[in-house]
């Protein structure tokens, strides 16, 4: 299967794509529920904006959680706790009785038998008897139930309410048997102390199976609505006694059993909504960010995170859905943004907390906290590699949320009465989440080959081996990539480019003079040049050629290929002029195809490229200048983009001429600093 969508896809890129958007539309189909959602948004307090409503069918009113809670509250306070009777306690304690008795006589009277001690052994067995028939009850910290007057003794299968005053305890027993008085009572008495223990038991297991019993059988109910009684006219104030009345007409409805007919509708409604929400993103993407939409792994990549974050809230709505805001939904827009711009991230995150939306709970509400809260950590996050901005992010993130939600309160309950403490934890706990975005980010990067703003800081070290190697072997080349660099990475801020992509792309674009350092004269340290010994068309393949041989270093190294773009695009379709000119000034008679001297290309196809090819045009042209006074730099670097513009090399990108005028202008006077003259001391 899986080498027959590699077929595919490689045969037909576009097919395949429209592919990836109708497998997510039937994905995200199979994930939602198949019930129809109750079309009328209401909040208690407000008015009822809609038409008036008239029973459908007959329902129950269902019980507000509150009253719920008290009616709860009522019958644990009322529970009575489950005694035992235990019979072997008493024989057991007699038996011990008996034998302490028998001890005790031996060794202070021997044993000659006397008609006293028949007496005493008779008086004590029958006193504990008494004792033991009535009841030891026990009373201890660990039982709940110590407030109570009553209990309920079981025999058998039954119980049967009794006093706790009817029973003694292990002191009253003891006080009892302390008021025998006489000289013959004294031989007795600290037998039947030993002898005194509870046998009405506490059976909290019993106790608890009771009341978890009792609190099961509690109506959820209150009354009866019945088949076409209205339930609340146009205009009228949704009070707490109406709320509840359309709040249990909501969930009649959305959880009844309907029909095979009613459920093809339902799916086919969702299509549509689905559908065009993915729509709607194909569209914006085909409008604005074509780039994204021609690239199969971008877009496989964004229609996993939206498909991950449908299927996240599927499976919590269907296992707990009042604990649906732990999930970190702003987590989507962050991890977007470490592989997009601001405009895609707030985009996808827009799309994805609709279609959620449709199945949620308060869908306007959910769509509200979550699209806030997505704009936040857009803005929040301005570079996803500088880890403070993160975690002030987060904590920006769960104070936006507890904010909205406390407002959110206040306005349905006109109280603070109506915040709930779980549902502060749950937002909390969802902000916290966010900052597992860096693993995330990585994880992504991993499975589908991309580049994010915290790769490119790495790539940007210029410790890298292959840095190293550049500036062994090519030093020349490694200062002008530095030179290049600053100015492109300045140009971007400038223009509003991704910045750190730029310089990344920069300190890498000449690598491909590793294969041949010597034929580029930034790194001929003397006068011997080997251009001087070959010919004009080979010298011109060997210059072209850094182009490839650069991108070659740049995938064995595995570099992404967002940085092997500004390899392929930083000289255009632009020619080898010199050697192009030396060669028809020596061989003019000789004919000449002149794409034996330009470079295959593409032209840069995005602003940042075609920042990048400005930069190394005009620095590598600045150097060649014997004077770089300030004119002379200004109208070298009006040539060169002047020049590039003539022959259409930023026609592909999406840069505009007002941004090349800042660009000039910026280039010039970094260009007169770095090549200013210096006074000799």
């Amino acid at each position: 299967m899986k080498n027959i969508l590699s077929k595919f896809r490689d045969s037909n890129e576009p097919n395949f794509r429209l592919f990836l958007f109708v497998l997510t539309l039937v994905f995200i189909l199979f994930l939602f529920p198949r019930q129809t959602k109750f079309k009328y948004e209401f909040t208690k307090g407000k008015p009822w904006l809609h038409e008036s409503i008239i029973a459908p069918f007959d329902f129950s009113i269902l019980k507000s959680n509150n009253e719920l809670s008290k009616e709860r509250e009522i019958v644990a306070s009322q529970h009575l706790p489950i005694y035992n009777y235990s019979e072997t306690i008493f024989e057991i304690k007699v038996e011990d009785f008996t034998n302490d008795f028998e001890t005790k006589w031996v060794s202070k009277y021997g044993k000659l038998a006397s008609s006293q001690k028949n007496k005493l052994v008779n008086f004590g067995y029958n006193y504990l008897k008494d004792i033991y028939s009535n009841g030891i009850i026990q009373l201890n910290n660990s039982s709940d139930f110590q407030d109570f007057s009553q209990v309920l003794l079981k025999s058998e299968s039954l119980a049967q309410r009794r006093d706790i005053s009817d029973f003694y305890t292990v002191n009253s027993a003891a006080n009892k048997i302390q008021q025998l008085s006489g000289t013959e009572y004294k031989f007795l008495v600290p037998l039947l102390l030993a002898a005194v223990e509870q046998n009405i038991l506490f059976d909290k297991l019993a106790t608890d199976e009771l009341l978890s019993s009792e609190l099961s059988n509690i109506s959820t109910t209150k009354g009866l609505v019945v088949s076409g009684q209205v339930i609340i006219n146009k205009g009228e104030l949704v009070d707490a006694q109406k709320y509840q009345v359309l709040l249990s007409l909501k969930q009649k409805y959305e959880g009844a059993v309907w029909e095979k007919s009613s459920y093809l509708l339902v799916l086919f409604g969702q299509f549509i909504l689905v559908g065009i929400s993915l729509l709607m993103l194909w569209l914006f993407l085909r409008q604005y960010r074509n780039r994204i939409l021609e690239n199969t792994t971008k877009i496989s990549l964004i229609l996993s995170l939206v498909v991950i974050m449908v299927l996240m809230s599927s499976i919590v709505l269907s296992l707990a859905v009042d604990w649906i805001y732990c999930i970190p939904f702003c987590i989507l827009p962050v991890v977007l943004k470490a592989f997009f711009d601001n405009r895609v991230a707030l985009f996808v995150h827009l799309i994805t907390i609709l279609i959620i939306g449709f199945i949620m709970p308060n869908g306007f509400e959910f769509v509200f906290l979550q699209l806030i809260a997505g704009i936040i950590s857009i803005l929040t996050v301005i570079k996803m590699y500088k880890r403070a901005q993160l975690f002030m992010s987060v904590i920006k993130v769960m104070g936006v949320y507890l904010l909205l939600y406390i407002a959110l309160s206040i306005t349905h309950d006109a109280s603070f009465s109506g915040i709930q403490g779980v549902k502060l934890l749950q937002f909390t706990i969802s902000g916290a989440l966010t900052i597992f975005a860096y693993p995330i980010v990585f994880l992504f990067e991993k499975i589908f080959s991309l580049v994010s703003d915290v790769s490119l800081l790495e790539l940007t070290d210029t410790n890298s081996p292959l840095i190293r190697r550049l500036s062994d072997e090519a030093p020349g080349t490694f200062q002008h990539s530095l030179q290049v660099a600053n100015l492109a990475e300045m140009g971007a801020l400038e223009v509003g480019a991704n910045a750190l992509l730029i310089r990344a792309g920069a300190i890498y674009h000449d690598i491909g003079k590793l294969k041949n350092p010597l034929y580029f004269i930034e790194n001929q340290s003397s006068n011997f040049n080997p251009h001087d010994d070959i010919e004009f068309d080979k010298s011109a393949s060997i210059i072209i050629n850094h182009v490839f041989d650069g991108i070659e270093i740049a995938k064995e190294n595995k570099l992404p290929d967002e940085l092997i773009d500004f390899i392929r695009t930083h000289h255009g379709t632009t020619t080898v002029e010199y050697f192009y000119k030396q060669y028809i000034t020596n061989f003019p008679d000789e004919e000449l195809d002149r794409k034996d001297f330009t470079y295959p290309g593409p032209k840069p196809f995005s602003k940042e490229t075609a920042i990048l090819m400005m930069a190394d045009s005009a620095e590598a042209a600045a150097r060649s200048i014997k004077n770089p006074t300030a004119e002379n730099i200004d109208n070298l670097v009006e040539s060169v983009i002047n020049k590039q513009l003539n022959e259409d090399q930023f026609s592909d990108a999406d840069i505009t001429l007002k941004e090349i005028t800042k660009l000039k202008n910026l280039f010039k006077k970094k260009l007169v600093n770095i090549h200013h003259q210096r006074i000799e001391y």
